[in-house]
């Protein structure tokens, strides 16, 4: 049972997502399905551009009802992928976590369901394949503890800006630039002239992908030709020069 916070929603793939009461916004476009979210959006984009890569270490901001980490485990496994997958979270809701054990997921999430309680338990989940660190707390925070120059991927997911304005700043991104690795992609729904600039100013390349109907933003920190439109942000703030990135207060 969830919280009063929150709210079960189904959509369009079959898979169940939330619809959140204190941030008025759902967790997952409920036409485009949870799960199908979760592949076109971040995970097909980040394992095109790692291709063959052995093992992969991936941030998942914010963790939410865990689509994201458990969809990635899902292709992994669906594809017959040999690469081992370290997977780091920060989420505020202890007690959403908590109450993954008992949420509907869809029946691709079968075979994973004592991973699924082992995060609703313990807030952990480690095989010789897979390593899953959730930390309940601010996002903020966390990523200030995190070893630098670590990560491949960056599942850019937070609640939209109006809400969580300050997982989408350019010092945000400042943080998050350092726990990248050379070879690094962050993929995020947010496509706003002002968080691409956040992220242009925290050093990122800035390119536009469309895996659907919807656009993407996928930010490297070394320019590359591999996936989606290279986008010249130093034209964009000449073009539009009331456009500005988004800085903590």
């Amino acid at each position: 049972m969830q919280d009063n916070q929150n709210s079960i929603v189904a959509t369009k793939d079959g898979s169940n997502t939330l619809f959140s009461k204190l941030y008025n916004q759902h967790y997952h476009n409920p036409d485009d399905g949870a799960i199908n979210e979760a592949l076109t959006k971040h995970i097909i984009p980040a394992f095109t551009y790692h291709q063959n890569k052995k093992e992969l270490t991936i941030l998942d901001i914010c963790f939410g009802i865990g689509y994201n980490t458990f969809s990635t485990i899902y292709y992994v496994i669906k594809n017959n992928l040999d690469v081992k997958l370290n997977f780091y979270s920060p989420e505020l809701d202890g007690n959403l976590v908590k109450s993954l054990e008992n949420f509907e997921f869809p029946k691709e999430f079968e075979d994973i369901r004592h991973i699924i309680k082992s995060i609703a338990k313990n807030n952990k989940y480690e095989d010789e394949k897979i390593k899953i660190e959730i930390f309940i707390g601010d996002a903020r925070k966390y990523i200030k503890i995190l070893k630098e120059n670590s990560f491949d991927i960056v599942f850019q997911d937070a609640f939209s800006s109006e809400v969580n304005f300050e997982l989408w700043t350019k010092e945000y991104f400042d943080d998050i630039y350092k726990l990248a690795k050379d070879n690094f992609i962050m993929s995020s729904y947010a496509v706003a002239t002002p968080i691409r600039l956040s992220m242009y100013e925290a050093k990122f390349f800035i390119y536009q992908h469309i895996p659907t109907k919807r656009k993407i933003t996928i930010a490297t920190k070394t320019k590359q030709n591999i996936i989606g439109k290279y986008i010249d942000m130093e034209l964009k703030k000449q073009r539009n020069q009331e456009a500005n990135a988004l800085y903590d207060k």
